[in-house]
This record gives structure tokens, sequence and C-alpha cells, in this order.
């Protein structure tokens, strides 16, 4: 640590406190370093993690400790999610203060495949949660599906819960097929976790979650 009487360009007794959002001096870098390692540095927008889990011929996975009170926008990483039965699709429900949420979202997702053929999923009563990928998976060993998700106002009991997401994998005629939509829960609720689950059989996946600071 630096001398407390020289700091952050301030020489005496009374040198401000730091904090998230409220950085006040000139910084060198080892105070800089000091303050990211303490939480009382700014950087706005940054990704902090909060969880990783990996899935392992899992029929769901929980994310239940997403520190909604901290982070209005959460971003998920799904890497090589591999299915164990193929044509499934991946769909992510949300839990309403702890009470699995399985139907009233709507969704719409445009997909499109290397051989030419596009197509569009909506509906305003979907029971595939707010995230899913609208085409069957395929499940050979050597294809797997990859994307992310952005998850909006989870935490905000006076907001609907927004989804914004990306999906890149083979379709299981052996067709690369992409995925991009946006899914609503359209009830102003506290979502504090979700559930990640293929609609049959089991999946392996590494799966990460982040809070965005001050989003």
């Amino acid at each position: 640590m630096s001398d407390k009487s020289n700091k952050y360009g301030y020489v005496g007794v009374d040198i401000p406190a730091q904090s998230f959002g409220t950085n006040k001096g000139v910084f060198n870098p080892a105070e800089i370093n000091d303050l990211v390692a303490n939480n009382q540095w700014t950087t706005f927008g940054q990704l902090e993690l909060i969880q990783t889990q990996t899935a392992s011929s899992d029929s769901f996975i929980d994310f239940t400790a997403i520190q909604e009170s901290t982070y209005n926008v959460h971003f998920l990483t799904v890497n090589n999610y591999q299915a164990n039965t193929d044509n499934t699709i991946l769909t992510i429900d949300c839990f309403e203060s702890g009470v699995l949420k399985t139907s009233g979202y709507q969704v719409a997702i445009q997909g499109g495949r290397a051989d030419g053929t596009f197509s569009e999923y909506k509906s305003t009563s979907s029971t595939n949660g707010i995230v899913n990928i609208g085409s069957g998976i395929d499940n050979a060993s050597a294809s797997s599906a990859n994307g992310y998700c952005y998850f909006y106002n989870f935490g905000d009991s006076s907001k609907y819960s927004f989804s914004t997401f990306q999906w890149s994998y083979t379709y299981y005629t052996d067709v690369y097929e992409m995925n991009f939509g946006s899914g609503v829960l359209p009830v102003a609720s506290t979502v504090n976790g979700f559930r990640v689950i293929p609609n049959a059989g089991t999946f392996s996946a590494d799966l990460s979650l982040y809070g965005i600071r001050y989003s």
C-alpha cells in the first residue's frame, strides 16, 4: 500500500474515501491496483464472473445465486453444448422469487442455415422459456452448439425481464445453422435464477454467468 499521508494525490489527513462510482484524486498504478483488488475502482460495464458450471450428462442446470440485486444486466456464455439426443431444443426458464416459470413467455427468433434455408419462430405464449434455440441440435460428438445470452431487469420487480441471444451450431441434418432472437417474461416480477434445460434427454456444456457492473 502507498503511504496514507500522501495518497491519491492528496497530502495530509483529509484524504477522500474511495468507493465504486466515487473515485476522487490523482492515482498511480499501485493505487489503482489496490482499489481494483478491493472492488473500489470505477470501471463501468465491466464483466464480473458470478459462477461457472459444467454440465455432464445432466437433464438441467440451475443458476440460483445470480446476485440480481447487484446486477441489472447478466451475460451467460454456453460453450461446447453437446446433446445426447438428436433434434433437441435448448431452453432457459426463469425462477420468479424461487418458483420456476415454464410458460407465458414471448419470443421472436430468426434462424438461417448454410443451405439457404431461413425461418422464423415467434410466439406470444411460449412454453420454451425466455431463451430457446428454435431448431433441432445435432448430437454428433464432433458437433456442438455455442452461444451467449444477455438478461435484463431480473432483479427489478417493477419491470418485465428481457433477453437477447445468439447461437451457432449444427442442425441435426448436418447443416450449419445460426439463431438470434429476443424474449420477454411479460410480468413485473423479481427473477432470482434460471434453469438451462433441453426439451429431451441430457446435455454437457460449460456455462459461465457474469454480471455487468453498473450497466
